[in-house]
Formats: C-alpha cells, structure tokens, sequence
C-alpha cells in the first residue's frame, strides 16, 4: 500500500470517526459492587486497547490487583495510587472508547458515601446512567442515593446493572427480585427510561456479548444497549439558550461571543436578544476553522459573530425575542446539600447560573427529603 493511500485509508477512518455519534454515561453504585471492573471489561472485550495497555494491564493485576491470578480490570480506570492500594474509586475517572456503532465517554465514580460529590462531578454532563447492584446484596441505601441524584441531574435513561451474578449461581429469581425491589422505588422519580441487565463484569458475561449462563434472559447485552439507546430526542431544539463564555476579540475587525448551544437552533439571520441587558442584534455568522456553519444547535459549542457592536460579556444569555425566558429573583429549587456543616438559612451563597456567578440567599426551607423512602419531612433554619 502506497503512503498516499494510507493517508486516504486514515483521513476515511477520521471521516467515520466524526459521524459516529457520542454518548456520555457514568457508572454508580456502592463500594465494591464493580464499576471499574465492568468499564475495565467493557474496553477490553470491545478491543479499544492498545497492545502497551494490555501489557500495563497484565503487569499491574500480578502485582497490585485484587482478581487472584486473573487480570483485574479496574485496573485500566483506578489510576491514583491510593485507589490502587485500596482497591476503591476516590475521584471520578474518564475513559474514552469507541466501537463501530458509536463514541464513548464514560465516568467511573466513587461509591463511598463520603465521595458523592465527585459523582455529581461525573454525572453533570452525562446522557446516561449505569447503576450497578450487588448480587449478593441487592437494592442499598448508596443505590437509592445514587439515583435520586441521577433524577436531579435530569438524567433520563439508566441501565440498572445486577452485578455478581456468577455469585448467585446466575439465579433469574435473585435477578427478579431485585428488579421489583428497585423499580418500586424508582418510579416515584423523574427517569423514564430504565432497563435491567443481569451481568457478571468479572466473567464478561451478558457485558459485550449475550451470557450462554443466563439462557432465561431475552434481552440485549449491556454493549448493545449502550450502542443503540436513543438520546437524541433529550435534547430541546425549541427554546434557543446560548450562555457566553467568552468573548473573542483578536484583532479590531473581529468580535465573537463563544460558549454552548444549550438549547434550540440558531441560524445566521435570526435576531438575537442578550439578557439581562435586553441588548439585541441578528447573527451575521457561525465561523469555524473549516468554514461558516449554516446553523448551530445542541450540544455544539461555537462563536456566534452579531452584525452590530453591542457590549455583551461573559454570563449573559442570547435568546430569541419570542421565546425568552421568565426572569425572576425569587425562584424555588430543589438542593442537594453536600457541606459537612448543617446549611444556615442567615449565610450568603454564591450562585452559578451557567455562565454567571452572582450572590444568593435562602429564604426558606420548605422541606428535608429521605433519600431512601423520598418522604417529606418538616425542616428548620438549620438543616
């Protein structure tokens, strides 16, 4: 083969590279339950690995891994060396792979109590969730924790994944159970895509290709769920929302307002208003490096070049004059509070609100919610 019709062969697979389109997911779930180990396996079963990461990955599980003579995959995700010691997840790790259907990015987070913050770190961006079970354990506290925070983040669809079921002999009446246990708690929530997965991350089993264990199971392989689950609908194309990050200005002939298409379609043309100055203008172009966009649309992120000089900066919002937004001061939210100290209504916060930063204060707490039961109960001034 010619060196012409390499560079062809790799600018066609580039080319295919950026048609596929990408997902980002996050794996939850208690401590031990399998997270990193699954990750690890997806990646290694969708051959994503590179012969020197598959020679790092052996060499590692003979001298700190924790599979006996086997390879421990959670090797390829715990990378700090106190995860590694410890055998345990502390900060959230990103991985990349793809396969021939689709990209993606996944964030393997912590499962300790005292590290859920660096879940909602992992989860803010996420399409998708993968909640991981225990076999042996099934439904815990830490699993209703970790989705009722997946609810908040408006994450809509999970893959509840029962892991260890080598542990239970493959058992449908132990998959079943858990099932029915789980889905009494999570149809109280906002999540209206779940699907369940009985897997073994350890053995591969039903993780990349169907289980031969598990004949009584019809469904897909966790992979090709993944592969396939439609998110493109998530998105809003309706209500335009494009917070400004920055302002590019290289030289005196040029201004642009970057940031990310939030939400709906903008197209040169259109008339855009800034808020909260009510500044308006029409969009007279999306320059990229390979040329001018026709439109932009979520989750792009782009410059947006206006025919006037009007003075936007850093944390105003462009919107469409018929579809804004409500602007209020006063507002009602739900919190997730994660400081070790109680919260003190009488304490100024900071709130950021996409782009922007601007002080907050708490007027009243209406109520405390039990993440295990999502019951309501009465809140004081300090809770």
């Amino acid at each position: 083969m010619t060196t012409s019709q390499n560079n062809i062969d790799i600018k066609e697979f580039l080319d295919q590279d950026q048609q596929k389109d990408l997902l980002r997911l996050l794996t939850a779930g208690s401590v031990d339950d399998g997270k990193s180990t699954l990750i690890g396996r997806l990646m290694f079963d969708s051959k994503t690995l590179y012969e020197d990461q598959l020679a790092a990955l052996e060499k590692d599980s003979k001298r700190v891994g924790h599979a006996g003579d086997n390879i421990d995959y959670a090797l390829l995700l715990d990378g700090l060396k106190a995860e590694r010691e410890q055998g345990i997840t502390i900060d959230v790790a990103y991985r990349y792979f793809s396969t021939a259907k689709r990209k993606f990015i996944i964030a393997d987070t912590p499962g300790h109590e005292q590290y859920t913050r660096n879940m909602i770190t992992g989860g803010s961006t996420a399409n998708l969730a993968i909640i991981l079970i225990d076999a042996t354990k099934g439904v815990i506290t830490q699993t209703r924790r970790h989705t009722f925070l997946v609810s908040l983040l408006g994450i809509k669809h999970v893959a509840l994944a029962v892991n260890k079921m080598d542990l239970v002999d493959y058992s449908q009446e132990v998959f079943d159970n858990i099932c029915k246990d789980y889905k009494s708690f999570v149809t109280q929530l906002n999540i209206p895509d779940v699907e369940f997965f009985p897997l073994s991350a350890l053995k591969g089993e039903n993780v990349v290709e169907k289980s031969g264990k598990m004949a009584w199971y019809n469904g897909k392989s966790l992979l090709e769920f993944l592969e396939t689950v439609h998110v493109a609908s998530d998105r809003n194309y309706d209500d335009f929302r494009f917070p400004v990050q920055y302002v590019l200005r290289p030289d005196r002939d040029f201004r642009g307002f970057s940031g990310k298409v939030a939400s709906g379609i903008i197209k040169p043309g259109d008339t855009v208003v800034a808020l909260p100055s009510r500044k308006s203008s029409k969009v007279k172009a999306i320059p990229t490096y390979d040329g001018n966009l026709e439109k932009a649309f979520p989750p792009q992120s782009v410059t947006l070049v206006l025919e006037d000089e009007i003075d936007i900066s850093r944390g105003e919002m462009l919107v469409k004059p018929d579809n804004m937004p409500r602007i209020e001061r006063h507002f009602e939210s739900m919190l997730v509070w994660m400081d070790e100290e109680p919260m003190d209504i009488s304490t100024q916060f900071f709130l950021k609100h996409t782009t922007n930063t601007t002080r907050a204060r708490i007027d009243t707490i209406r109520h405390r919610v039990d993440v295990n039961t999502l019951e309501k109960s009465q809140a004081t001034h300090r809770s």
